[in-house]
């Protein structure tokens, strides 16, 4: 068994980081892992015409930011988790705090988006998969609920025959 000791789990607060989260804590129980639970605010950059990015100074609402990451609870109290806050590039700050935290694991959510849409928006959880340390879990949807969902249809209604 490879051993897990710290999971980082990456959250936006999105449904697709909730059901990340639950895999995360699922992981850290079972491993005996401590969980740290990162959000990273964004910070917007202007392009230069060199094509280096210079990023905005800002205000960062921090305060409502950690109170909305200790909103964020495993259903196992046992499971120890860390709360941390990152301003930066998301897909930057993730890598950086997974090495800075000795992650053996990074499980994060991931929106799904394809073709102009990705291009557009860009993905944070391919530049993470591409470039991190140590392996990376993304989660797309609540994959444990739907195949419940799923079975119980089976159960309901009997195969046809042909």
């Amino acid at each position: 068994m490879i051993p897990i000791k710290t999971i980082l789990h990456a959250t936006d607060f999105s449904e697709h980081s909730s059901y990340a989260f639950q895999f995360a804590c699922a992981l850290a129980r079972d491993y005996g892992a401590k969980l740290v639970l990162l959000h990273v605010y964004p910070t917007p950059v202007v392009p230069t015409l060199s094509g280096a990015a210079i990023p905005l100074t800002m205000d960062v609402p921090r305060e409502e930011l950690l109170e909305m990451l200790n909103e964020i609870k495993a259903d196992d109290p046992a499971i120890v988790i860390e709360r941390v806050l990152a301003v930066g590039e998301p897909a930057f700050e993730i890598r950086r705090m997974a090495d800075a935290y000795h992650a053996d694991l990074i499980v994060m959510g991931t929106h799904g988006r394809g073709g102009l849409s990705r291009f557009v928006m860009g993905s944070v959880a391919e530049d993470v998969c591409r470039n991190a340390n140590c392996p990376v879990l993304t989660v797309r949807t609540n994959v444990g609920v739907i195949r419940a969902e799923k079975n119980e249809a089976a159960q309901r209604e009997p195969a046809a025959m042909v």
